[in-house]
């Protein structure tokens, strides 16, 4: 059933694609595909008809149903779902979407391929992949992780345009493999769209503030929800595609200072006894915990030597779907967390290993293991003083928002 109803959303998305037209606008990555999604949405959104797809919408069901606007429906609703796309295939919609924001998932090799056959991008952004990606598990290795992904880049006709991660090799390299035009972005001083002067504000609220520096235009940027440094690639993505668009950086900066960053990434929240929750519980990988660890860290600095008080601590989960790399990532997070950190909490079996390499780092007694996050969140609620910074991440298996739930 699932094969026949793959094969019926992939005609019609095919042929909406081919009446309508639209620039779609591919995003793949590792890590930050929908952080970068929306914030590529709210800077397009108030100049041109625009549809973006959820998370949960990146693979061959759902990718092609944002395509056709469908919501995920109960078995009963499918035929009418249907009937509606034929409906869009047969007539004239007025209300077609100029552009479509997609997310591509890429969980197994031929994934990036199958969806670039329902809809060729015209813009394609790659947001980042780091040493050892998420999905691995699928792959024969992390080059073969990045071979999929670059099949975006391969794809993109001579007229449009990739955008790609200057500060990640295995990224910047697919830019050998364009036709397209490139807009490189990152903190490195040779990318065409940077980032500099990196600062926290704290106040009702916190947030990063930025110097977006793009060929001899410098502009101060302000992303009130944002915690953590790998956020603001995000909006130098959206910058790179606006500009692209013809749209100024004023117009970009006002459009990304309203932007709320998606639930459970990286959203501060508050807590128990006037501590401070930095929610992170929606996935992990290696690379997105590294960069929660150093947000972590920053702000936790930043918070704690302000009030006088608090103390930093990481809750993490099992980082799933890394095979034989498992053990390797998790004992490197742990290195980590024991300096990034003053208490760990680990919930799940392969997380032992992060709790096992920060005892290198960190007193024995400031460490804790938990079979469950419903054991943890219980631990944590008599366990939190005031001023505490909390971190809570894991992969979606491991409902780390559990732990969240538990202490706000």
């Amino acid at each position: 059933m699932r094969f026949i109803l793959q094969k019926i959303l992939k005609a019609l998305s095919r042929a909406v694609i081919s009446k309508y037209k639209p620039i779609v606008i591919g995003i793949t990555g590792s890590v930050g595909k929908t952080s970068t999604k929306e914030a590529v949405f709210a800077v397009l959104k108030n100049k041109f008809n625009v549809r973006a797809n959820d998370a949960s919408f990146n693979n061959e069901i759902g990718f092609p149903m944002k395509i056709l606007g469908l919501k995920k429906p109960g078995r009963i609703i499918w035929i009418f779902n249907l009937l509606k796309s034929l409906k869009l295939v047969l007539l004239k919609s007025r209300n077609y979407p100029q552009i479509l924001v997609l997310e591509m998932g890429a969980d197994k090799p031929g994934d990036i391929e199958y969806l670039i056959g329902i809809a060729r991008p015209k813009i394609g952004v790659v947001t980042a992949l780091g040493e050892m990606p998420v999905h691995v598990e699928y792959y024969s290795g992390p080059q073969e992780v990045a071979k999929e992904k670059a099949k975006l880049v391969q794809a993109l006709p001579a007229n449009g345009l990739a955008v790609l991660n200057h500060d990640d090799w295995s990224v910047f390299d697919m830019k050998s493999l364009a036709l397209a035009q490139v807009m490189t972005f990152g903190f490195d001083p040779h990318a065409l769209v940077r980032a500099s002067d990196v600062s926290y504000f704290v106040g009702n609220g916190a947030g990063l503030s930025f110097k977006l520096n793009f060929e001899n235009n410098v502009i101060p940027f302000r992303l009130p929800n944002a915690l953590g440094r790998h956020q603001i690639y995000a909006a130098l993505c959206a910058a790179a595609v606006g500009l692209h668009f013809g749209m100024n950086l004023v117009e970009i900066s006002h459009a990304l200072e309203k932007m709320e960053f998606p639930e459970h990434r990286l959203k501060l929240v508050k807590g128990i006894r006037s501590s401070l929750v930095i929610d992170d519980a929606y996935n992990a990988s290696p690379l997105s915990t590294h960069a929660a660890l150093d947000t972590l860290n920053e702000f936790g600095d930043k918070v704690i030597s302000k009030t006088g008080k608090g103390r930093k601590i990481a809750v993490l989960g099992d980082m799933k779907e890394l095979g034989v790399f498992t053990e390797k990532a998790h004992r490197l997070i742990g290195n980590l967390a024991g300096e990034k950190a003053e208490y760990l909490f680990t919930v799940g079996p392969a997380a032992k290993f992060i709790a096992d390499s920060a005892f290198n780092q960190m007193p024995r007694e400031n460490i804790m293991s938990f079979d469950s996050s419903e054991e943890a969140g219980e631990y944590l609620k008599n366990f939190i003083q005031d001023g505490d910074i909390v971190l809570v991440k894991g992969s979606r298996a491991m409902a780390m928002e559990k732990v969240v739930e538990a202490i706000v």
